[in-house]
């Protein structure tokens, strides 16, 4: 299979955008700690105390995914810069493992976008309390 330095060079703006997106979702949720410590009398205390240990959790799931993320542009370069010199093969064995590192940022996301779920969930907690007070 005959490779040149366009076909790495596809994966840039998508690694980028990614990369971008990453950043976004960490961006938020550290936020959204900030302003989980400011609630530290809060009635509910118990889904407060649940919701920052599921952003624990998202923040490594993040973390992980940032630096596969990264890995794989890194890999995706090395490519890039193997093939420019004719090092076919090496090329070739370094977009494979880009490849493989992109996919396994994209699980990470995958994954943490179900943990954000449960986020969501605990939040909705706080709705279903009110429901059961307003009826007894």
């Amino acid at each position: 299979m005959e490779m040149t330095i366009t076909t790495p060079s596809l994966l840039f703006p998508a690694i980028s955008l990614l990369m971008l997106a990453y950043t976004n979702r960490f961006v938020t949720l550290a936020n959204v700690i900030r302003q989980l410590s400011n609630l530290e009398n809060a009635p509910s205390r118990d889904i407060v105390i649940r919701q920052i240990e599921n952003l624990r959790i998202r923040m490594t799931v993040i973390r992980l995914m940032q630096a596969f993320g990264v890995l794989s542009f890194v890999f995706c370069t090395l490519s890039m810069f193997s093939l420019l010199l004719s090092f076919l093969s090496a090329g070739m064995y370094l977009f494979a493992v880009s490849l493989i590192l992109l996919v396994i940022s994209l699980l990470f996301s995958f994954y943490e976008v179900n943990i954000s779920t449960t986020a969501i969930n605990i939040e909705l907690e706080k709705f279903d309390e009110e429901l059961k007070k307003r009826k007894h």
